[in-house]
């Protein structure tokens, strides 16, 4: 057993006895094979988030496909070929050559001067997402990377041992240069890495492990840092969250239907045929069935609700049909060989060109965040219906659970309604799209860029909004359903099986509101349980 594999037995170990932030390197028996076939966006992330393990693939045909691409570039070398970052400068620095005797040390200068990101730094499921999305490209069998530098990135991961990215630094093209430099860095054994739920230098950690450093062969600084994966690793995390924000925002309708006493023929099934967006009728699908009492359905005594309530299918199904378009330029980036040049091993070909340009990932994401705080508008106007009693249909003012001469000095949830609107004027703030914002830099080389990685971490600002916004939405509205089963206008034996399971568990932990008190620690467990997709909903 090797030193590396010695580690990764130690950390499993380690990760039942309990060490804080330490994973067990199996959490499932089915691995994420890469080098096998088309991974998707749920892969990548079960690896970030530590639920599956990354496995690189042992079939042959796989692993000689990976050895053509190493000998058809030592080839080139001993020919003296001319080949972009391995015999020549970068970028606009592509004129000026570079001696066979310094090619193998221009990969490593190649991380070191990138190494200038700044803002927040990724989160350690962000940097686990960002190693495989980059696995998954470079396994494409395009790039000429070693056999080597695939088997110590899967250790790397298998130890969770992740490089400390800053988030901020890349126009999107010539791919996530400065971002994925540390990726390079941590290879190399410089910078910092999390390791055990700690920042540490990597040197550290290396030497605690017995971890030679890697040395980076001709190409493979450029195959590491030349590509999409930054972009496509948060696009993957926020089509995840996105996703299940729909489905939530089609239950809390249901639930803001209920609490106002609403007309449930809105969401009728020959109604929505006629017009027939299929995310549309699957959102209108979801709410008819929340919807379904075991006992006859009372009468509403409007004929036709607000729009927010009406037109929340329409609103919600607009991301609900998007989804797929958006699952097809995520993985299809996701599955792509985007590094520069590309090198086709088998017909020994240098192919230079611009894989490296993210603009599918830039336009989906500000699609996405169009869509998103979208949502954020729709639970806002919800929730405007549900605290003004001029609107409420009988509810007491703010939702306060307070009564008597108590009332007159509590004020429920008149704050967080304000928050509400706060979150959502951010969110709708941040729609501006990032993609149409190209900057032309680098000497004028890099002269029409993507800027895709700004807008997938506009679109996780937006995420993360809409999500404080619904989790203030589901506290309140069943807060709502308690105060009206409480008057005896709605009785919870007569509601759909699911509503009054999600209505029991979030009683449970919630406290209704009668005396005012501080809701922030409230709010923040429930926002949690979102982004943990806490609740199954249809």
């Amino acid at each position: 057993m090797t030193c590396c594999e010695d580690a990764v037995a130690e950390t499993a170990v380690a990760g039942k006895n309990g060490y804080e932030n330490t994973r067990e390197v199996v959490l499932e028996e089915v691995p994420v094979i890469f080098g096998q076939g088309r991974l998707t966006i749920e892969d990548i992330n079960d690896v970030a988030s530590g639920k599956r393990f990354a496995q690189l693939s042992d079939n042959p045909e796989f692993r000689e496909k990976i050895h053509k691409g190493v000998a058809f570039l030592d080839r080139l070398l001993a020919e003296e070929g001319v080949i972009y970052g391995v015999t020549t400068g970068y970028g606009d620095s592509c004129t000026r050559g570079v001696p066979l005797a310094l090619a193998n040390e221009l990969p490593l200068h190649l991380t070191r001067f990138h190494g200038c990101g700044l803002g927040r730094h990724l989160s350690e499921s962000q940097a686990r997402a960002v190693m495989a999305t980059r696995l998954t490209s470079l396994t494409q069998g395009f790039s000429g990377v070693s056999e080597g530098l695939l088997e110590r990135m899967m250790q790397l991961l298998a130890l969770d041992i992740l490089p400390v990215i800053p988030e901020e630094g890349s126009v999107g093209a010539s791919g996530d240069l400065t971002p994925l430099s540390y990726i390079g860095a941590m290879l190399v054994g410089e910078r910092e890495v999390y390791y055990r739920g700690e920042r540490r230098a990597t040197s550290d950690v290396y030497n605690a492990l017995g971890i030679k450093p890697l040395s980076l062969r001709p190409k493979e600084g450029l195959a590491l840092m030349n590509g999409t994966a930054v972009m496509t690793a948060l696009a993957c995390e926020a089509f995840g969250r996105a996703e299940y924000l729909a489905s939530l925002c089609a239950r809390i309708t249901s639930l803001v239907t209920l609490a106002l006493k609403g007309n449930a023929n809105h969401f009728d099934e020959k109604l929505f045929a006629v017009k027939p967006h299929p995310g549309q009728i699957e959102i209108a699908s979801m709410i008819r069935q929340d919807l379904e009492q075991k006992e006859s359905p009372r009468n509403s005594s409007r004929l036709q609700d607000r729009y927010s309530i009406r037109c929340a299918p329409h609103i919600i199904g607009v991301l609900q049909d998007s989804l797929p378009w958006m699952r097809g330029f995520i993985e299809n980036e996701l599955n792509s060989a985007n590094d520069n040049p590309i090198i086709d091993g088998e017909g020994e070909h240098v192919l230079h060109g611009g894989h490296f340009y993210g603009g599918h990932i830039g336009f989906a994401m500000d699609a996405m965040k169009n869509a998103v705080a979208n949502l954020a508008d729709l639970m806002d106007r919800q929730m405007a219906q549900l605290m003004d009693t001029k609107f409420n249909n009988g509810l007491p003012p703010n939702l306060s659970g307070s009564t008597g001469e108590r009332a007159s000095i509590n004020h429920g949830f008149k704050a967080v309604q304000i928050g509400i609107s706060a979150w959502t004027a951010e969110a709708l703030k941040q729609t501006m799209p990032a993609s149409v914002f190209s900057r032309s830099t680098e000497c004028h080389n890099q002269d029409k860029v993507s800027m895709g990685t700004i807008s997938a971490r506009d679109c996780l600002r937006v995420l993360e909004l809409t999500e404080q916004v619904a989790a203030a939405s589901l506290l309140a509205v069943h807060q709502a359903l308690e105060l009206r089963m409480r008057s005896g206008d709605i009785d919870v034996y007569s509601l759909n099986t699911n509503l009054a399971r999600q209505h029991d568990q979030i009683m449970s932990e919630f406290q209704f509101v009668d005396e005012d008190r501080p809701l922030e620690a409230d709010l923040r467990r429930h926002i949690e349980q979102i982004r943990q997709q806490h609740w199954a909903l249809y």
